[in-house]
């Protein structure tokens, strides 16, 4: 029982945290970064939520 509940925390953790950086990275709230952990679908509402939601660091205006 543990060494599977450790072996779900630690691929959990390797997703969790670049997560959190590419949130704190964009602007917004690092704390969805938790998603992560929802079994089933966690990664899927995280990944919708970062490519749907406006970024508030992205600079309008066109570039050159």
């Amino acid at each position: 029982m543990i060494p599977e509940f450790m072996q779900a925390m630690i691929v959990g953790m390797m997703i969790a945290v670049p997560v959190f950086f590419i949130y704190k990275k964009a602007g917004l709230n690092p704390a969805w970064a938790a998603l992560v952990f929802l079994p089933g679908f966690g990664l899927f509402l995280v990944l919708l939520q970062l490519a749907y939601t406006e970024w508030p660091n992205v600079r309008s205006g066109k570039r050159g």
